[in-house]
């Protein structure tokens, strides 16, 4: 290969790798990174095993010992903090996944028949998406019970509106273009140019709300479980340990509550920070 071909590959290269580059996007996978090792492996590395009670070294501060201190039953916080991204990041992805295949699937849909398909199916997006999530949530899982399936059911279904209008939007756009009528010119079914014609150039958005989604997917899963709804005990899961110990407080035993809070926050915040990442790339 020549020098100047070397030369003019050298920026392309580099604007590809550009998004990857930047610091957000960094962040965000060193966040994703450590809290999906944790929930991989948190039982094999934490010191302590974060089931097992104690109830003589129970509400004891942050030490050298427990770097987190521990809570009433007198268990580590450090290891249920870390075992807890386990169940969060089996629900939240779950949730993503389902939410992101249902929402693609009708605003692709919508988008390509256009017409009365795309004025019923927009009705429906308005009426799911006026009522609050979590509300919906509670009223289901009131009446259907708080199993992990049905969470990830319940959240996905109030996600799947708001994923299936983004791509509308942009199945609408790419349906208006040569390469469509040049397809049904040729006679191809309705599924391969939704599934191999639109699809593929209505990606980037479906990609940037996958991530997006994925950070809600794990505030809402935390809410959840916060209120009594979602992963149920004895899982170390952050939610359901705030509300565990959001009581003491009063009695000014703070680490029982801030490391979950953090947790929390921080994984929500590496997925938004990555997702950003992916929509300047792709939406700008």
């Amino acid at each position: 290969m020549s020098t100047l071909s070397i030369d003019s590959a050298r920026p392309r290269l580099r604007a590809r790798l550009r998004p990857f580059t930047r610091p957000a996007f960094i962040a965000g996978c060193i966040v994703i990174g450590f809290w999906a090792f944790c929930a991989l492996f948190a039982q094999h590395v934490v010191p302590y095993s974060p089931f097992a009670d104690d109830v003589t070294n129970s509400l004891a501060p942050p030490s050298s010992q427990h770097w987190f201190g521990t809570d009433q039953l007198g268990r580590d916080m450090f290891s249920r903090v870390l075992a807890g991204a386990h169940d969060i990041l089996i629900v939240a992805p779950l949730v993503t996944v389902c939410a992101t295949l249902c929402g693609s699937a009708l605003g692709i849909a919508a988008g390509y028949f256009g017409g009365w398909v795309d004025l019923v199916l927009s009705r429906l997006f308005e009426v799911v998406m006026a009522v609050p999530l979590v509300i919906l949530a509670l009223v289901a899982l009131t009446a259907l019970g708080s199993s992990r399936a049905a969470v990830v059911a319940i959240v996905a279904l109030g996600f799947t509106p708001m994923i299936a209008r983004s791509v509308r939007g942009a199945a609408r756009r790419e349906a208006a273009l040569d390469y469509v009528a040049a397809a049904q010119m040729r006679g191809d079914s309705v599924w391969r140019i939704m599934f191999v014609e639109l699809l593929p150039n209505v990606a980037p958005v479906i990609l940037v709300e996958a991530t997006l989604r994925l950070g809600y997917a794990v505030f809402s899963t935390a809410t959840l479980s916060f209120l009594g709804f979602g992963i149920q005990p004895p899982s170390p899961d952050w939610g359901l340990a705030i509300a565990e110990n959001y009581p003491l407080l009063v009695g000014g035993m703070w680490w029982t509550v801030l490391f979950d809070a953090l947790a929390t926050a921080s994984l929500v915040i590496g997925t938004h920070l990555f997702a950003e990442s992916l929509q300047r790339e792709f939406m700008q």
